[in-house]
């Protein structure tokens, strides 16, 4: 299977703005690309979530598929017991990655908040999904103080899992960084053992397609910490 999970070290670091921006590079590389987010929460029937700006920010080619969705901001599991619907089974997402990743080259897998979120019945987590795929981890960090040690605990669950982590993209890099901002470039790859791929500047996910992909090309392909995301997956 060509699966990428996405995850992060929290919930609002800019997971849903790197899954676009993976999503544009394989594009751009000509591949036929899937987005799969497992469960939706805080959103309700009828209004955008997560996918619909992954199709804004990558484009119309991008396929999404999401699988739950529960109207309360909480995790998975909870939201879908306060909304009384039926929790998502682990076998359904195995069994969905299965088929989506047969119709493409490449299926990125968004988490909802941390990688040990419970997102279903008997508490599977995101970790156990990538198991199940064989697939690498990608992990978005935030930028400020505190970064550091919730990545480093974020890689270690993958690593004591033996899911392989690409490396760490930081989702929201602010416009004028300070001096802990700098420190980080050189810092996240000695805590975690793993390499920065690059930043995303602060903004970027407010921006339209065209100025997004150029935007990732600059801050991703072309960071001279990294190599290209995708020659790292």
């Amino acid at each position: 299977m060509s699966v990428v999970c996405v995850t992060g070290t929290s919930t609002g670091v800019g997971k849903t703005v790197v899954t676009a921006a993976l999503a544009t590079i394989a594009d751009a590389a000509g591949m036929r690309v899937a987005v799969c987010k497992p469960a939706q929460t805080g959103v309700a029937d009828g209004e955008p979530g997560d996918l619909d700006e992954v199709r804004r920010l990558a484009g119309p080619r991008i396929a999404v598929f999401e699988l739950a969705r529960y109207p309360e901001p909480l995790a998975p599991d909870t939201a879908a017991r306060r909304a009384d619907l039926p929790l998502l089974r682990f076998d359904e997402v195995v069994a969905a990655l299965e088929e989506i990743d047969a119709r493409h080259d490449l299926t990125l897998v968004e988490g909802a908040g941390g990688v040990l979120v419970r997102l279903g019945e008997d508490g599977f987590t995101l970790v156990d999904v990538a198991v199940s795929a064989a697939a690498p981890a990608v992990v978005v960090a935030g930028a400020a103080l505190g970064t550091l040690n919730h990545t480093a605990l974020t890689v270690a669950a993958l690593r004591a899992a033996r899911v392989p982590c690409a490396g760490t993209v930081i989702g929201s890099w602010p416009q004028d960084p300070g001096l802990a901002e700098q420190c980080k470039l050189e810092d996240l790859p000695d805590v975690t053992g793993v390499p920065l791929l690059g930043v995303l500047t602060a903004g970027s996910g407010g921006l339209g397609a065209a100025e997004f992909s150029a935007r990732v090309r600059q801050c991703l392909e072309g960071a001279p910490e990294s190599l290209p995301v995708l020659a790292r997956i």
